[in-house]
């Protein structure tokens, strides 16, 4: 069974839950994705799906993914994206991946591509606490400082400087699904997720397992700081009799 779906973030909002809480939720336009593609062991060495979102006009598709369409009989396809599967059992070309494959209460990974912020100062971009404000450094307020010492006479690679900041592939991980609206084909995620609004989002089925704390039985009823036992004062008591 497929665990992921593509979709467009349409924006933030807060709703109540059934404890009257107000939850800060996102909004994601998520499918319906078509299969445009398989790669199978046989052919290709891995076993993967192709999933396409969205839709493009003639003109704006190359003859070779024109070709590919028509092949496949599937819509012209906006964004294209492989994932790894284990079986390709009841998958076919051509089949719809919508919203039923959640359901509220699940977890998924939220992968996209963060806000672009441009080129940046190190304050912005690495959190600098910047120069003094006084003893003759009116215009030292944002400066990076220092970017090596006497030798090696070069920058050492890693040297946090200026630079380009955002627009990077990243990864939201167990963000719970609160609603799944299929008529509208929209996903209510508890929390924010990376991208602005209208930019092109993974969700999928979370792989991280949440961590429990085995308790043994013993430490169950250790007490806690310094003091004693239950009945160790008992026997010692007994003891210097």
């Amino acid at each position: 069974m497929i665990g992921a779906i593509l979709g467009q973030k349409l924006g933030m909002t807060r709703i109540f839950n059934n404890n009257n809480r107000v939850v800060s939720v996102s909004l994601v336009k998520a499918g319906p994705c078509y299969i445009t593609g398989l790669r199978t062991a046989e052919k290709d060495g891995y076993t993967a799906v192709r999933l396409g979102y969205g839709e493009l006009k003639e003109n704006r598709v190359s003859k070779p993914l024109e070709g590919y369409f028509k092949k496949n009989n599937v819509p012209r396809a906006r964004w294209m994206k492989e994932f790894r599967m284990d079986k390709l059992d009841g998958v076919v070309v051509g089949q719809a991946v919508k919203t039923d494959i959640f359901a509220p209460g699940e977890y998924v990974d939220v992968s996209g591509y963060t806000k672009g912020k441009g080129f940046q100062g190190v304050v912005k971009r690495h959190n600098f606490r910047g120069g003094p404000r006084t003893h003759g450094q009116s215009d030292r307020l944002r400066a990076p400082g220092a970017i090596g010492a006497q030798r090696p006479q070069r920058v050492l690679k890693g040297t946090r400087m200026a630079g380009h900041m955002g627009n990077e592939w990243t990864t939201i991980m167990r963000l719970e699904v609160v609603k799944v609206l299929p008529e509208n084909d929209i996903l209510v995620l508890k929390g924010s997720i990376p991208g602005p609004d209208g930019g092109f989002i993974v969700v999928q089925k979370t792989h991280k397992k949440r961590r429990q704390k085995v308790i043994i039985e013993a430490e169950r009823h250790k007490p806690k700081g310094k003091g004693k036992a239950p009945g160790e004062f008992e026997k010692q008591k007994q003891k210097k009799k």
